[in-house]
């Protein structure tokens, strides 16, 4: 960033706050997409004749593209930018999300599937990239709205989904109305972003809890950080499982509530989708809190409690027969699992001897193991056993992250400098 856009210049306020409008608009559209489908999960697997499995696997393939896709964004980030990569992004979902609506075959919709999750994968890296760039620009925590807002959005789309399931609403309909309005919102991003390289105004980030540099430089030495990476090894592998379970207990509202609900509680199709807008619901009100509670209480008794908080709710839940109780469990779990992402990444970008962006990068891959690896097991547990069952992988995620809250121990944090007014 030249100095006419930095925070104590003329200009640069107004063009910080197009730009965090940018951002907010990026953010979501890349929550719409995959919480917009959510609802319909149960019809697109019955009528394609899809076994719990089958429809599984499809599921899974949208993490499976992520992984694979999802370590090429620094790249393409570094070609054309990051605001312009996440803007691009935005238009290939909104191509991708109305094919989804006319797939008729599994190998069609898990192949669909599996690119919408390699531009998740590539947007979620680019959008946060250009995120950190404005929030270095107002020098003071703001990366952690944008991920509120991202819950809205996710809340917005899970409504939208649920009321066009109750309604009637041909599926084909519904995504191409998804993909007008992921349209519009990535050409309203595109002239607000900042211009110029990500690597430009890299700098000293403020402190945020989980903050990354955001554009592959090494807050580091190269020979340190390598060194320090190697030793801090086994704690990034027990961050990365605490995001592994946060994956879990995010996922299985997303890819399995519907069904639970229909399948197991009779759940009209008009509710089925409520446990996952329930679970969104009480995140999106973690994240916008998360910040104060975690500050007063410190991030490991933060953890435990949420761990409680998924474990015990849903347990009781699937042992009864009120699908009333599973809807208030995941909203329990939303509440519970909202800090979990932020406290684990905050953690992993403040060991010392470890560039941020290395302990980051490490424990967000790790993290989408999660996200590949429990629609299967759900699914699988569920044809064979019930899927109640299955989505009891939930109540064993929370008393694992309750088991490894420590590791999520505070780190030292920076003190951020001024910063245009909100």
């Amino acid at each position: 960033m030249d100095l006419s856009d930095r925070p104590d210049s003329p200009g640069a306020a107004p063009r910080l706050r197009r730009a965090r409008l940018a951002v907010v608009l990026l953010f979501l559209a890349n929550a719409l997409v995959y919480a917009n489908l959510v609802p319909r999960f149960p019809e697109i697997r019955d009528s394609m004749g899809l076994s719990n499995t089958a429809m599984g696997a499809a599921i899974a393939a949208a993490p499976a593209g992520a992984l694979l896709v999802g370590l090429s964004a620094g790249a393409l980030g570094a070609l054309v930018g990051s605001g312009r990569l996440a803007v691009l992004c935005g238009f290939g979902f909104a191509v991708v999300v109305p094919l989804l609506g006319l797939a008729d075959r599994w190998w069609t919709l898990a192949g669909l599937l599996f690119l919408t999750g390699a531009l998740d994968a590539v947007m979620d890296s680019a959008m946060n990239t250009h995120g950190l760039r404005v929030q270095r620009g107002y020098g003071r925590s703001i990366l952690s709205g944008f991920h509120g807002v991202w819950s809205v959005g996710a809340v917005a789309g899970g409504l939208a989904g649920t009321a066009a399931a109750g309604l009637g609403v041909p599926l084909p309909a519904q995504t191409a109305a998804a993909g007008v309005v992921l349209a519009l919102l990535a050409a309203a991003a595109r002239p607000l972003l900042l211009p110029g390289s990500d690597d430009a105004d890299h700098g000293p980030a403020p402190a945020a809890a989980g903050a990354d540099t955001g554009d592959g430089a090494d807050t580091g030495t190269g020979g340190r950080a390598g060194s320090g990476l190697r030793t801090a090894l086994p704690v990034l592998l027990l961050l990365g499982l605490v995001l592994v379970m946060a994956s879990v207990v995010e996922d299985t509202p997303a890819s399995w509530g519907a069904a639970l609900l229909r399948d197991d509680y009779a759940a009209p199709a008009a509710a089925a989708g409520l446990a996952y807008v329930a679970f969104q619901c009480a995140m999106t009100v973690g994240r916008f809190t998360g910040d104060r509670v975690t500050d007063r209480y410190g991030p490991v008794a933060v953890a435990r409690v949420g761990g409680l908080l998924v474990a015990v709710p849903v347990g009781l839940a699937l042992l009864s027969g009120s699908g009333a109780a599973v809807v208030a469990a995941f909203a329990l779990a939303g509440l519970g699992a909202a800090t979990l992402f932020p406290a684990a990444l905050h953690a992993a970008g403040s060991i010392p001897g470890v560039g941020s962006g290395h302990g980051v990068a490490v424990v967000s891959w790790l993290a989408r193991v999660g996200f590949l690896a429990a629609p299967p097991l759900v699914g699988l547990v569920g044809d064979r056993v019930g899927l109640r069952a299955g989505v009891s992988v939930v109540v064993v995620a929370g008393v694992l992250v309750v088991l490894l809250a420590r590791v999520l121990s505070p780190a030292p944090v920076r003190p951020g400098a001024g910063a245009p007014s909100a």
